[in-house]
């Protein structure tokens, strides 16, 4: 079998910082690029170029790189349904603002965040336009826009040599009316309250609680600890502790995992890098694994539906999230805390590590709260949640009807690539609170 695929990318980028009063950076830069992929005999040849003129000898040299390879077993790619070519409308062109009036915005931005009693401000801007075209030796053509706009805000505030911080960042597959929707001064002034709130907030006790984790700590549990379990590549490599699970019970009867490209989040694209169509994956339903998460060479190899090899730029694309969120249940936030009674209260995400293989994570939780008869009462700093990811699963036992997404960067392989978590209120019978550090 000999198969082929190029994939043309072009853009512009503009990225501005402001650090404690100061333009740490402005930049704007055009870039364009292709990739080219080609299937001889079982093996994969890459051709990876700045320039996008001569697409047949690219074509050529990377039929020459796999014949190089060869001797691997035949390998047949999955069918996959075709994409449409799509340019993603936004309300406020980001383009149709001049340089010098984001560097103004971003300036009031980081003055807003500076409060009595915060040490240091930082806050970033980004804009992307991302047009792609797509075609292949099985008659796929295809084109794409994209337009992704972001800002983020942190503030560490400082009393008597303890820093606490505190941050706040949105993005989205729109313009610049993210700025109109979300309000970056008060999601700054809101930043430094926090931050200047942990400097008196407890450290708590270690041990095991039930626990309630907020909509971005759901979401990155769901997106680390299941979506990259289930991603194709990875089960084959035998690193997922979801391998060979399909159809077993692997979590409560409450817990459905989507991964849904087509949705208007962060992580969403019109058709994957291999012109396979934006569709719902559903990986998990009622607590029983239904799917892994594809291309088109981890699907023919494992049976499923490719939707998801995804590259940074012109680079290789493999199997990657897109928006990835457990899905809603019926309860309310007020009768989760009711069922909890007495445990901890996790929100947000200051990052952390996942043992795909072996089924184990921690995580660093922004802030929390104890809760004592239902009701939140005191803050707590510097707090961390781990446990066994199939034991949390199965010990969901209330899911909140306030389903939220979260936009953020998820790397792979030397990649990243933009996504969305999503998670409604979660309440877990019993997990691993201890001390962040």
């Amino acid at each position: 079998m000999e198969f082929f695929d190029t994939r043309i990318v072009r853009g512009r980028r503009i990225s501005i910082v402001v650090d404690n009063s100061k333009v740490e950076e402005i930049s704007e830069s055009i870039f364009q690029g292709v990739a080219v992929r080609a299937l001889v005999d079982g093996a994969w040849g890459f051709v990876r170029s700045d320039s996008i003129e001569d697409l047949e000898r690219s074509i050529e040299r990377a039929c020459g790189i796999a014949r190089a390879i060869g001797g691997r077993e035949i390998l047949n790619l999955a069918e996959s349904e075709r994409g449409l070519s799509c340019r993603v409308p936004v309300k406020k062109d980001p383009s149709s603002v001049s340089l010098e009036e984001k560097v103004d915005l971003v300036r009031e931005i980081e003055r807003a965040a500076r409060l009595p009693g915060i040490s240091s401000t930082r806050v970033f801007y980004t804009d992307i336009l991302t047009e792609t075209e797509y075609s292949s030796s099985d008659g796929a053509s295809l084109r794409s826009s994209v337009t992704r706009t972001g800002f983020g805000i942190s503030a560490v505030a400082m009393r008597s040599g303890l820093l606490q911080s505190s941050s706040e960042i949105r993005a989205g597959v729109c313009g610049l009316e993210l700025i109109e929707r979300e309000d970056p001064f008060e999601l700054a002034r809101r930043a430094a309250r926090t931050a200047l709130d942990l400097l008196d907030a407890r450290v708590p006790e270690g041990g095991r609680f039930p626990v309630v984790l907020d909509q971005e700590l759901g979401g990155v549990f769901i997106h680390e600890a299941v979506g990259h379990a289930a991603e194709g590549d990875i089960v084959l490599e035998g690193g997922s502790i979801l391998q060979g699970r399909v159809g077993e019970q692997i979590g409560s009867e409450l817990v459905t995992v989507k991964d849904d490209p087509s949705l208007m989040h962060y992580g969403h694209y019109p058709f994957d890098d291999e012109g396979s169509a934006a569709r719902e994956t559903v990986l998990v339903e009622n607590g029983i694994l239904r799917s892994y998460l594809h291309t088109r060479e981890t699907a023919g190899r494992l049976g499923g539906s490719p939707r998801n090899a995804r590259a940074q730029g012109y680079n290789r694309p493999i199997v990657r999230m897109s928006n990835t969120y457990l899905a809603n249940g019926d309860w309310s936030l007020e009768e989760i805390f009711e069922e909890m009674r007495d445990g901890v209260y996790l929100i947000g995400s200051r990052g952390g590590q996942v043992n795909t293989a072996e089924g184990i994570f921690q995580f660093n939780a922004r802030r929390g709260y104890l809760v004592r008869k239902g009701e939140i009462s005191e803050l707590i700093r510097d707090v961390s949640l781990s446990g066994q990811t199939l034991s949390i699963l199965k010990g969901v036992r209330a899911v909140a009807d306030d389903l939220r997404f979260n936009s953020g960067g998820c790397g792979k392989g030397g990649q990243v690539v933009p996504v969305g978590d999503g998670a409604p209120h979660i309440l877990i019978d019993e997990a691993v609170v201890g001390g962040a550090g």
